[in-house]
């Protein structure tokens, strides 16, 4: 079973686990979900397994600490400096949806802690009509509608025969959230409203790959296109579009830890699919 640890720094401390006893340093930021991803440690070393032997990994929460208003500028400027607390240098980097966005931020402002930066279903900016589906999240978990809640996340970020098969065990699971946890919640998907880091990407100075899907029903399959094409030219960018997979295809496409552990390990070139 793993066990969850907690590194401090001098303002904050964040919750944490590891695996895997390779040379090379992954680091994991999840996106936003109903319950931390640290409830879950055994289930997503077990997704990660193929990372064991090359890569130590790093799964990342966020600050235990929240503000009452927290910036996605903010949770990078921690993560990093929870990445810093580590004793971690030049790390290779994968974010998911809302830990995209926060990898994306690292390596625009702290591009010294990036050696490869791998990004899964996240966009740059967020209009105001892909904000909706996160706003009736907020209002659900502000009333308290935990199975309501549990359900539509589900329902907008798996494919449909997929959540047709884990309808009940979502139903279920919302059984276990906590007041605290939906407060958690609403703090963290607030700070989608209003997001843009378009203009920045181009500072991006590391090789990226780009997985975006053809039904992401939360941020569109466009985003993962403006991030390839707002990256600077020199880089070295892949960019691959899954389609069927939903916006979690980071969790439902069999071949994409696989995917991600072939451009850690590559020498990449800029390719596009």
């Amino acid at each position: 079973m793993k066990t969850v640890k907690t590194v401090k720094t001098e303002s904050f401390s964040m919750d944490y686990f590891q695996f895997g006893h390779g040379k090379e340093t992954l680091v994991i930021l999840p996106g936003l979900s109903v319950q931390s991803v640290m409830d879950f440690a055994d289930a997503v070393a077990e997704a990660y397994g193929i990372f064991d032997g090359e890569y130590t990994v790093y799964v990342l929460d966020r600050r235990k600490e929240l503000p009452a208003s927290y910036s996605l500028q903010e949770m990078a400027r921690d993560t990093a400096a929870a990445i810093r607390a580590l004793g971690l240098k030049r790390v290779n980097l994968f974010g998911a949806s809302q830990g995209g966005m926060i990898a994306m931020e690292i390596a625009i402002h702290q591009p010294e802690l990036v050696q490869k930066l791998a990004l899964g279903s996240t966009a740059a900016s967020i209009p105001e009509a892909r904000y909706r589906t996160v706003e009736n999240w907020i209002q659900l978990a502000k009333a308290g509608e935990k199975r309501e809640l549990y359900l539509s996340f589900g329902q907008a970020i798996y494919p449909q025969e997929v959540f047709a098969q884990s309808r009940e065990l979502l139903a279920q699971a919302a059984g276990s959230v906590t007041g605290e946890d939906l407060r958690r919640f609403v703090i963290l998907a607030e700070s989608l409203r209003g997001f843009d880091i378009s203009s920045d990407l181009s500072k991006i100075a590391c090789p990226v790959l780009v997985i975006g899907s053809e039904d992401d029903r939360v941020l569109g399959a466009d985003a993962a296109r403006q991030i390839a094409e707002g990256l600077n030219r020199q880089n070295s960018i892949v960019l691959f579009m899954y389609d069927g997979y939903g916006h979690a295809a980071y969790d439902t496409a069999p071949d994409y830890k696989a995917r991600i552990l072939s451009f850690l390990k590559s020498e990449t070139t800029e390719a596009r699919r």
